[in-house]
């Protein structure tokens, strides 16, 4: 399999730790996405969204990161819930963390670190940070009594709602000031193959100073 991704892509990271978990074979193909790549016509041609990550396996192209992480699930027979009430409850976890967590902790952390200081708009950042408040608070209050998003082991849910809170950059995400979320980071990092998104992918912000 290859993987279209680049090092600051949190969602690209979803599908690269579940590639890595699954003890698949894969290979990255770096995108130059501060360098405009995703909006050239060859990247336009594989994914007419313009967005990483992007998996090609065996002639099949399969873009945007839960259904990746799907697919990989498909493939691997792991991570996607031990019985039906499972998979129903690690498919509400992946929805929500693509509406509630990593496209507000993507879009501030991008505002915050990746847009020159004069152009950041500080308003919309405040608003932001106050929605993400409570989306941490609602994933501290879950993982308070459990070791795991879904039932007793790993699985997609947690993968994906990891995505974006291992990354250095300032967004308004402490891990201090979440005990349940800190340890279950912890836990995650410590599952064999676990790499931090600046490792499992090429690209990040020192490559570019």
């Amino acid at each position: 399999m290859i993987l279209h991704c680049f090092g600051e892509s949190g969602n690209a990271y979803k599908a690269a730790l579940t590639l890595q978990m699954a003890g698949i074979e894969w290979q990255p193909a770096w995108v130059d996405f501060f360098g405009g790549a995703t909006r050239s016509p060859e990247f336009r041609a594989l994914n007419p969204m313009g967005e990483v990550p992007v998996l090609e396996d065996q002639g099949d192209v399969i873009t945007q990161s839960a259904v990746i992480q799907l697919h990989i699930a498909e493939r691997a027979g792991k991570f996607k819930g031990a019985d039906e009430a499972e998979q129903r409850e690690v498919l509400r976890w992946l929805f929500w963390d693509n509406h509630k967590l990593s496209a507000l902790a993507g879009s501030t952390r991008f505002l915050m670190n990746f847009l020159p200081a004069h152009k950041r708009p500080e308003a919309v950042i405040a608003f932001q940070q106050a929605r993400l408040g409570a989306s941490y608070k609602l994933l501290e209050a879950h993982l308070a009594t459990r070791d795991w998003m879904v039932g007793n082991a790993p699985s997609l849910a947690d993968f994906a709602c990891c995505g974006y809170l291992y990354y250095p950059e300032p967004f308004g995400f402490t891990r201090s000031e979440w005990p349940a979320i800190d340890h279950w980071l912890a836990r995650i990092a410590e599952l064999p193959g676990w790499k931090h998104p600046y490792d499992l992918m090429p690209g990040s912000p020192a490559d570019r100073t």
